[in-house]
């Protein structure tokens, strides 16, 4: 089995997670229950971080907090000298009661309110990327009426690049909900507006090519679309850009079939190209920005559940069930995501069995993990499911009235709750009678 940052087997033979027991946090906070290390998460933000500064590049690490976004997290990206990728106002509004600096924030979203941009611009938070012209008209508005200093901005662009990743989160090719396409004139038009409304400071471009990339290829490819449409901008309209931000989406290893590559040789690729294109085109080198938030709490992340029924379908397989399911990681039946898991209270003991672990829901489609090796499992063991430490919390619902569960970070052997358990009353606290 491969653990991952301060994941371990203790002299119990328990799994330990930061110091700390995975049965014991199962014991204290009941399951299902979402574990950070902390640890870990540090860890991956300073890999990011660490060769931009070592080879001396400005730039901005922006934790895309879509990724799983509370108060606590916040806080620690702010320990990590962060930034904040953020898509709502809802992340917005978590991030400004966390007290996250408002000049580090970045503000994405291809579909923003009135209400959300005013309460970027009222925070005066540092970048607003812009996504269509629809929202260059909707800004204008808001910015004609409040008067506010002159507000950064980005320009979201598609320059055409399709990552080697699932369909359902690809965003950087042509035909796509998000952004400028670089390549049929849509983004020139959207530079040319920005430039001329006195309110707005076009600091640059941004893209985002998708999610769970493994190489560097596809951001090496939009940098060369984007800079070479930069050298003719420069030309045309004197426009130089300040900042390139060149997105997230670095993956992260699910199951040994995933091979990722280090934080480190993500940015020392795109700042050798980055460097070498404006050479090329003689243009200043600009602050280069990126966003992950799967690479930074994504193998972070356990998922504890308590063992319940199981069905044996002769000649088929055995069903094993947990007391979770689809409305605490929904990923597996919305992208088929493939995951690992041990048994917490004894994870070194040789596997017996093969079972395909199911949720709770009441879906057919409820299903965790397809043919799982594990010893004989008992009534009530703890499994623990790796890497759900990104769109587990984030995506979390309600579906049949299961409450969502608790959120716990540990490090250094401590253990602090830092998302209570839903309550039942909880789920009725905004309900409200037949009159």
């Amino acid at each position: 089995m491969y653990f991952y940052g301060t994941t371990g087997v203790n002299k119990k033979g328990h799994l330990e997670i930061g110091g700390v027991d995975a049965v014991e946090l199962a014991e204290s906070f009941g399951t299902p229950l979402y574990v950070y290390d902390v640890a870990l998460i540090r860890e991956r933000a300073r890999g990011f971080k660490l060769t931009f500064e070592e080879q001396n590049v400005k730039a901005q690490v922006a934790y895309a907090s879509k990724a799983f976004s509370t108060v606590a997290m916040v806080q620690l990206a702010e320990e990590e000298g962060l930034s904040l990728d953020v898509v709502s106002g809802g992340e917005l509004f978590t991030a400004l009661k966390a007290g996250f600096p408002a000049e580090k924030i970045h503000f994405h979203g291809n579909n923003k309110s009135r209400q959300e941009l005013e309460m970027a611009i009222d925070n005066g938070i540092g970048c607003i990327v812009i996504d269509n012209f629809y929202e260059i008209e909707l800004l204008k508005s808001i910015c004609t009426e409040k008067q506010p200093k002159e507000i950064n901005v980005l320009l979201r662009v598609t320059p055409g690049i399709e990552a080697h990743t699932h369909d359902y989160i690809l965003t950087g090719q042509e035909d796509s909900k998000f952004g400028f396409d670089l390549q049929n004139g849509q983004a020139e038009q959207a530079l040319t507006e920005a430039l001329e409304y006195p309110y707005f400071h076009v600091l640059g471009l941004h893209c985002h090519i998708g999610s769970q990339i493994f190489e560097t290829t596809g951001f090496l490819l939009a940098a060369q679309k984007i800079v070479e449409k930069l050298a003719e901008w420069k030309n045309k309209y004197a426009f130089q850009t300040q900042v390139l931000n060149l997105g997230g989406g670095f993956g992260i290893r699910y199951t040994k079939e995933d091979e990722p590559i280090a934080p480190s040789q993500y940015v020392s690729e795109i700042i050798k190209e980055v460097k070498s294109l404006n050479e090329q085109y003689d243009l200043t080198m600009p602050e280069i920005w990126i966003e992950p938030g799967r690479s930074l709490v994504g193998d972070a992340g356990v998922t504890l559940y308590k063992t319940g029924s199981s069905k044996d379908v002769p000649g088929v397989r055995r069903y094993l069930a947990v007391d979770g399911g689809m409305s605490d990681n929904i990923r597996p039946a919305l992208y088929q995501a493939k995951y690992e898991a041990v048994l917490a209270n004894k994870p070194l003991a040789q596997a017996k069995e093969t079972v395909s672990i199911a949720g709770k829901c009441c879906e057919s489609g409820d299903m965790l993990i397809w043919d799982l090796p594990l010893p004989e499992s008992e009534d009530e063991d703890i499994l623990a499911v790796f890497c759900t430490g990104a769109y587990g919390y984030s995506m979390a619902n309600n579906y049949n009235r299961i409450p969502r569960p608790p959120v716990v970070f540990v490090e250094n052997g401590k253990a602090s709750l830092v998302v209570k358990r839903e309550s039942y009353e909880d789920l009725l606290r905004l309900d409200l009678p037949l009159k």
